[in-house]
This record gives C-alpha cells, sequence and structure tokens, in this order.
C-alpha cells in the first residue's frame, strides 16, 4: 500500500476509530440547562442520515442511545452483529474498529505524553485527533462510513437541509461557500451537541447515587468493588479509577492512559482475514502470518509522525467503564462480547492462554496472535527503532496485576469473584433512579452474575 494511501486512511477511520466524541474540557450541560446555538446545530447533524450518500448513515447510526452511544451488536443492528461498523455508499463497506461508546469523552484531554514518556488522552481508539471538532468530522469524509468525496461534497448535502439557515445565521451567510471551513463548523457544532447535552454524561449510576448518600450497594456489590480496587486481585482501578482525578467531576473510570493488552485478533472483523479482507485494508506486513494488524497508537491508521516508538505498538487507548454492561462487544476489535468473557481474559490470559489463543496440532498456543513477531519478514509502521528480536509480542503489558501469573497458575479471580465484579460493574450503567431503583432494566448479563450464572 502507497505511503499515499496509508496517510489518507489515517484521516479516515472514525465509527471504528475511537471515542467518537467529547474534546477536553468535559460536559458543563445539565438536564434543566438549555443547550447553546451551536449544540442544538449539533444535534440535528448528529441525527441526519442525509449527510451520507447512502442516505442511510448518520454519527447516530453507530452510537446509539439506547446502547450508551454505542453500536447496536445485534443481528438486527445496522451493523448486523459485526464487531465493526458497516457503512459506504451502500452500507456493506466495513470498517477496522469496533464504535465505543460517546459517553463521557468529552473529558478526554488532548493526546500527551506524560513525565516518564507514556502517551495518554487524544481522540480516536489511538489518539490520533486532537480535539472533539477534529474526531467528529472525519465519519463525512471516510470512504466505508459516509462516504462523501470530500468536504465539498458533505457541504452540498448541507445546503439542502432543513436546519442551514441556522447554520448561516451562527457562522456566517457566506459559510457554505467555504467547504473546508463549514465542515470544520459541522465538527465544533457536533462537540457543541456532546459537550453540552447532559444525555453524554449524566453521572446517574447506582455506584454516583451511592456515593452521594442515596443508594446501598448490595453486598455482593461491595465485593465486587473491593476486587475492583484491591491492587493484588482485580488491580481495574490501576486504569480505570473509581474515584474522582479532580475532587470536583466524579469518577471517570478511565486515566485516559494507552496499554497494550494482547488481545487476541478477532477473524469477525473482515479485514483480519485475507479472504474477507476488502480493498481498502493497508497492508502493511509480509511477516508471513498475516498481511494486516491493527497496532493502534502506531498505525495504520495514526500516520502523523508523533509516534516513534516500537514499545508503543500494539497500545490503544484505555476506556472508560461507564456503562459497560451495555456496550459490548469489547476492546478495540469486539472480540469478546460479554463481560464474562472479557473478565475472564483479563485474569487468564496468562494461567490459560489456550482459552483464548489458537492452538496447534501439537496443543502449542500462538500467543498474542494480533501482533507481528518479526520472525523472518517485515512489518511497516511510522517508528524510528528496530523492533526486539521479539517483534512486537515484548511490548505487551505482562507484569501488571492480573496479567503476571504463570501458565498453569491460578488466576488472580475465581468464578465466584469474577461474578461479583461484574455485579459491581453493571452498577455504573446511567438511569438509575434512587425513588424507583426497580425502574432501570440492567442488559441481560448483569442478571446472569445476579443470579450466580456466571462461570469461568
Amino acid at each position: 500500500m502507497s505511503v499515499a494511501l496509508l496517510a489518507a486512511l489515517a484521516s479516515l477511520c472514525a465509527c471504528g476509530g475511537g471515542a467518537s466524541a467529547g474534546g477536553g474540557g468535559g460536559g458543563s450541560g445539565s438536564a434543566d440547562q438549555p443547550l447553546s446555538a451551536a449544540a442544538q446545530l449539533g444535534e440535528k447533524i448528529f441525527v441526519d442520515q442525509a449527510l451520507s450518500v447512502s442516505g442511510q448513515q448518520s454519527c447516530a447510526t453507530c452510537h446509539v442511545a439506547a446502547y450508551a452511544f454505542a453500536a447496536d451488536p445485534s443481528a438486527d443492528g445496522p451493523d448486523h452483529g459485526l464487531p465493526v461498523p458497516l457503512g459506504g455508499a451502500h452500507m456493506d463497506e466495513p470498517g477496522f474498529r469496533n464504535a465505543p461508546s460517546l459517553m463521557y469523552a468529552s473529558f478526554a484531554p488532548a493526546f500527551y505524553f506524560d513525565a516518564d514518556g507514556s502517551p495518554n488522552g487524544g481522540f480516536f481508539r489511538d489518539g490520533r485527533a486532537a480535539t472533539l471538532a477534529d474526531q467528529a468530522i472525519q465519519p463525512f469524509i471516510t470512504p466505508f462510513e459516509m462516504a462523501n468525496a470530500d468536504a465539498a461534497a458533505v457541504i452540498e448535502r448541507l445546503k439542502g437541509r432543513p436546519y442551514a439557515a441556522d447554520f448561516m445565521a451562527l457562522y456566517g451567510a457566506d459559510i457554505l461557500n467555504d467547504a473546508p471551513t463549514a465542515l470544520q463548523r459541522m465538527g465544533q457544532a457536533l462537540g457543541a451537541f456532546e459537550t453540552e447535552s447532559a444525555e453524554f454524561h449524566p453521572f446517574s449510576s447506582k455506584y454516583d447515587n451511592w456515593l452521594r448518600g442515596q443508594a446501598t450497594l448490595t453486598a455482593q456489590e461491595l465485593r465486587g468493588l473491593a476486587l475492583f480496587n484491591d491492587p493484588t486481585k482485580g488491580n481495574c482501578s490501576a486504569c480505570h479509577p473509581s474515584t474522582s482525578g479532580d475532587g470536583v467531576t466524579p469518577a471517570l473510570f478511565t486515566d485516559f492512559s494507552f496499554d497494550n493488552l494482547g488481545v487476541p485478533r478477532n477473524i469477525k472483523i473482515p479485514a483480519n482475514t485475507a479472504a474477507s479482507a476488502p480493498a481498502y485494508t493497508p497492508i502493511n506486513s509480509d511477516d508471513g502470518i498475516q498481511s494486516y494488524y491493527d497496532l493502534g497508537i502506531c498505525g495504520p491508521l495514526r500516520n502523523d509522525g508523533a509516534m516513534n516508538l516500537s514499545s508503543l505498538c500494539g497500545q490503544f487507548k484505555v476506556p472508560t467503564l461507564r456503562n459497560i454492561a451495555r456496550t459490548a462487544p469489547y476492546f478495540h476489535n469486539g472480540r469478546f462480547t460479554t463481560l464474562k468473557d472479557a473478565v475472564g481474559f483479563y485474569v487468564r490470559r496468562d494461567t490459560n492462554p489456550d482459552q483464548f489463543y489458537p492452538t496447534t496440532a501439537d496443543g502449542s498456543v500462538t500467543k498474542f496472535d494480533d501482533l507481528p513477531s518479526l520472525y523472518g519478514g517485515q512489518f511497516t509502521v511510522n517508528i524510528h527503532q528496530p523492533a526486539s528480536d521479539a517483534g512486537y509480542l515484548g511490548n505487551v503489558n505482562t507484569l501488571e496485576i492480573p496479567y503476571n501469573r504463570a501458565l498453569g497458575g491460578q488466576p488472580a479471580l475465581d468464578a465466584g469473584e469474577i461474578n461479583d465484579l461484574i455485579t459491581f460493574l453493571c452498577t455504573l450503567d446511567d438511569g438509575f433512579d434512587p425513588k424507583n431503583p426497580d425502574a432501570l432494566v440492567l442488559p441481560a448479563q448483569c442478571q446472569a452474575a445476579l443470579d450466580g450464572a456466571v462461570t469461568p
């Protein structure tokens, strides 16, 4: 694949990209606070399918309110159960990454490196978009999403929309004659909507109400919270803090850092199998195993020259766990469809790798199979340092609990503890009414955990 095409792809891929909303600064809206004129425009743009070539796709197509503004994972959803969105002129072109929830994304900081050189923040799963507006406009001009050829094509569609006059009233009578600037203003309007509207950050979970003294956690939920915070057990709070970071904003359940967990390759993503890979798949490997790998912060979708350390390859941004029970499938590639399987992977990845990775006829396990080993091959990525002899397999987090377990050893959590942890995670779903606690219908996997039906 040419450098030019890789660069083009790097500016695309939004529905299947990363945190598709919010640009630092959090959210200031509340249920009784009116939206600004820009946010009102953004709300109209967010649901307008007519801005796509197919006439069938909008932001809300990939980010459904009923699923905490993540994708509808059902076979009846627009993606027909695929772990990645479908788009394009005929709504049949698959993306590369699982569409994440937009809720609480407006609290993400701009991308930066901390004092020890670790990446943090940004937008999309690889952090490549600097602001909410930068991220929000990309689906409009992505061939396998809304499929407009360029900014001019988007704005030509906007001219015929009922709110075009409102757009010009806010941004200037001549704004539609300057397509690139008008597209940027569309992104700003979307950002205003997702930042101001309380529906994107209500902080209305049972956990929030418990912290406010308006709800009571059950014994099982409290056990799950303890496991979540225990650095010798789940250790979840190491990356998903359960307490406020600034003493003002409630816990966001993400520190916006990046990590490489060695998530198994998902063959349900068309690009991940040579026979089904679409023509626009960014071919970047000749390691003799796969022709395409998604290495997150190192590319191929991010190719801006900022990532120049091979040790970062394979890292993806840590997502919020708020509303996690209703935002399946999980991880950047949607490899796991239930919390039972996702938590099970965390705690048994190293003790029982055969449960997650391909196994050969002689019983050998191909661990970390979605990373190139580089044995006998080459990998094209935007780096200035060679990989180690172990290839990119050495980048996987194997030191922190619960990943530091020996093959065949005891997992950090047993079946009952996994059950307790999932029950706690289900307290993070928004919409809990302390005056009518039974009104919130939790996903089936929450009831399964409550009933003790979760087993490894």
